[in-house]
């Protein structure tokens, strides 16, 4: 008898999960008041997403932004992926690459603990690097 595998969580179920244990953070760390969502994804229709792209919705954009500086960094952007079976698009490389030329700290994280971890990480540097 094959073991029971638990089913894998949906980048939606990730970034609420992420967002909630922000919340529970927030007390040792008020800058993540700050995180947000960027909602570039999703499925739409043909009229709604030809609404977005002209409102300035970008393909390829990471999905959370923390506008908080620490050393050289402007801020930290993240693109958060499932645990396994995913992979970033070129878009999404090229938006990552551009984004680290402008000043900003990028990752790719795979689940919400990964992304916690980079979050504490980024904050705890100081406002100044050594």
């Amino acid at each position: 008898m094959r073991p029971m595998s638990l089913p894998i969580a949906t980048e939606s179920q990730e970034q609420r999960a992420l967002f909630q244990w922000a919340a529970l953070q927030a007390g040792r760390h008020p800058e993540l008041a700050l995180l947000h969502h960027i909602p570039n994804g999703g499925s739409r229709g043909k009229a709604e997403a030809a609404r977005f792209k002209a409102e300035g919705v970008r393909a390829g954009v990471p999905d959370i932004c923390l506008p908080v500086p620490r050393g050289e960094h402007h801020g930290l952007y993240i693109e958060l992926k499932r645990k396994f079976r995913s992979r970033i698009s070129q878009e999404q490389a090229w938006w990552m690459e551009e984004l680290a030329r402008q000043g900003y700290c990028v990752a790719v994280c795979k689940g919400w603990e990964e992304a916690a971890r980079v979050i504490i990480e980024y904050l705890e540097r100081g406002t100044t690097d050594a």
